[in-house]
């Protein structure tokens, strides 16, 4: 069970690989969905110093790892000039994980 998460090969919490089970593995990584959030907010494709000092100065290593997995599961992508930005397949998923940013403000405004 090593690598980047996949539908259709065994990960954590799931022997057959459930696209649901690999995607919830692939996100659940430390820091990967700050990075996804970086690169969605960027208007622009971003290089990877800026990303790093975006990410609270995370570790060099981790960054590379999870940049790597998501470049792997086709979320992200870099440019010919090392510049990283969401692919297609990743804007997709910014736009299916809306409801779950709607939900956090309403709870975090609840009495």
């Amino acid at each position: 069970m090593g690598g980047t998460p996949t539908p259709g090969r065994p990960v954590r919490g799931s022997a057959t690989g459930r696209p649901v089970m690999a995607a919830l593995d692939l996100l659940g990584r430390r820091w990967a969905l700050r990075v996804i959030w970086e690169l969605h907010r960027s208007e622009a494709p971003i290089g990877f110093r800026d990303l790093r000092r975006r990410c609270d100065d995370m570790s060099s290593s981790v960054l590379a790892t999870r940049l790597r997995e998501l470049r792997e599961a086709d979320i992200a992508a870099h440019t010919a000039q090392s510049a990283w930005h969401l692919t297609p397949l990743g804007d997709d998923l910014v736009t299916a994980m809306r409801p779950l940013l709607d939900w956090s403000r309403a709870w975090a405004e609840r009495e």
